[in-house]
């Protein structure tokens, strides 16, 4: 796209079907890299990844070339389906549906990176769906909380 300049900076958030601790120490970098390298394919820029056993925080540089809906499928379906052909779990995993994306101005990037990085220590004092539930208040985002997360297993 020539001439188009655009400066699109987002967060997604997205969990394990049924919040399920399924992501181990032991490939979760490789799973991350993997992700990473589904990104850049499309063409995005990958700032930051990180996450929990349940769940996973991106932050990219969005390019205007893909919707995110387009972004987030290829994310979590080659994921996935990486996973399971690495046999990294017992079952079968997935993702649970749905994600949440927010947007942020460059000079919150910063913020943003080091919130990310730092989930293992954000998470002892606060659970996932809290953490989620603020980010949707946080962002005046209308929410209906029967659809918000599928129950714990």
């Amino acid at each position: 796209m020539a001439n188009t300049y655009t400066q699109i900076h987002l967060q997604m958030v997205f969990a394990v079907q049924n919040r399920q601790s399924l992501i181990q120490k032991e490939w979760q970098e490789e799973l991350y890299k993997y992700i990473t390298g589904i990104v850049q394919n499309n063409n995005h820029k990958m700032l930051q990844v990180n996450g929990m056993p349940d769940h996973i925080h991106l932050l990219i540089g969005m390019r205007p070339s893909q919707s995110l809906s387009d972004l987030m499928k290829r994310v979590k379906g080659d994921s996935s389906e990486w996973i399971n052909k690495k046999g990294f779990t017992r079952n079968r995993f997935s993702w649970q549906a749905g994600y949440g994306a927010f947007s942020y101005a460059k000079s919150q990037v910063p913020k943003v990176i080091r919130y990310i990085q730092h989930q293992e220590e954000h998470h002892r004092k606060k659970t996932f769906t809290e953490e989620y539930l603020d980010l949707l208040k946080t962002f005046e985002m209308e929410y209906d909380d029967r659809f918000v997360f599928q129950p714990v297993l």
